[in-house]
């Protein structure tokens, strides 16, 4: 019997080439996306290959179509074996120039949402005595970087939420949890952060400004170098989601690339895939 998997983000990137990669690999795919007028790429995938990929609506910061999703699975195939929480949105702006609406964005997104689709599929996967919950955070959820706090905070979030219900849903219930932690890759993620940072209000102002302008010149000549191989392709990222969820005892935590391992690598070198600690808080609480 196929393994069930709910992908949140296949519109582009990794959640596309994830929903592709784990359809040609056997898998039945539910991709779902915010809107699904933009799954004409998808859309092509699945019809020349004739890939079993079904597509849903889901907006992770909206429950309602989030249960709506989990129930058409459930109806049709009675479970759910895999959930990638891959929807995000990047964000750079200072906290002082931050509307309180677009800090609310940015948390509901990158963190609530992970929360909401997670609490959906918990009571099923429990229920079934296995799962797996893989997401895909950031080297920005282990390393706060700047004019990122909020985005950073948000994924940090996430790693701390799902460490601690690594610490306790694995032996009784069989629910295997990771997150995947990328760094720089070459998707329209970055553009759109640039976009939404710039379009909504100025970069930065006063004493900010002259920082900031370092910041994205930065981040612009890493995009446009990133046709040098510097960045990671959304493909690559989505072998490594496969080999997660084909790993019976699958890591806490794992980088993408050299690069990422090196960036974080004063965070993680005395414990790389988190296995440690959570043997310690499993120890030292239960």
């Amino acid at each position: 019997m196929k393994k069930n998997v709910l992908i949140t983000g296949t519109s582009t990137g990794v959640g596309l080439q994830a929903a592709v990669l784990f359809a040609r690999n056997g898998y039945k795919v539910y991709a779902t996306m915010r809107n699904v007028s933009k799954a004409a790429e998808l859309e092509t995938y699945r019809k020349n290959e004739n890939l079993a990929i079904e597509l849903l609506p889901l907006d992770v910061t909206k429950s309602n179509t989030i249960a709506a999703a989990v129930a058409t699975i459930l109806s049709k195939d009675g479970k759910i074996d895999v959930l990638i929480n891959n929807a995000g949105a990047g964000f750079a702006k200072t906290t002082e120039e931050a509307t309180e609406d677009e800090i609310n964005w940015v948390t509901n997104v990158n963190y609530t949402g992970v929360v909401l689709c997670t609490k959906a599929v918990l009571p099923h996967m429990r229920k079934q005595k296995s799962g797996q919950i893989i997401n895909v955070t950031s080297v920005g959820g282990l390393v706060g970087q700047p004019f990122n706090e909020l985005y950073c905070g948000a994924k940090f979030a996430v790693e701390g939420y799902m460490e601690a219900l690594a610490s306790y849903l694995s032996d009784p219930f069989n629910i295997r949890i990771t997150c995947v932690e990328p760094g720089g890759i070459s998707t329209e993620f970055m553009k759109s952060a640039i976009s939404k940072t710039s379009i909504e209000g100025q970069l930065a102002t006063g004493e900010y400004l002259p920082i900031f302008e370092r910041y994205m010149a930065g981040i612009q000549k890493r995009g446009n170098e990133s046709e040098l191989n510097l960045y990671q392709t959304p493909e690559e990222v989505a072998k490594i989601l496969l080999e997660v969820a084909s790993n019976e005892n699958p890591p806490l935590r794992i980088r993408t690339s050299e690069w990422a391992e090196e960036f974080t690598a004063l965070k993680t070198e005395l414990d790389p895939d988190g296995s440690k600690l959570i043997q310690q808080l499993k120890s030292t609480f239960l």
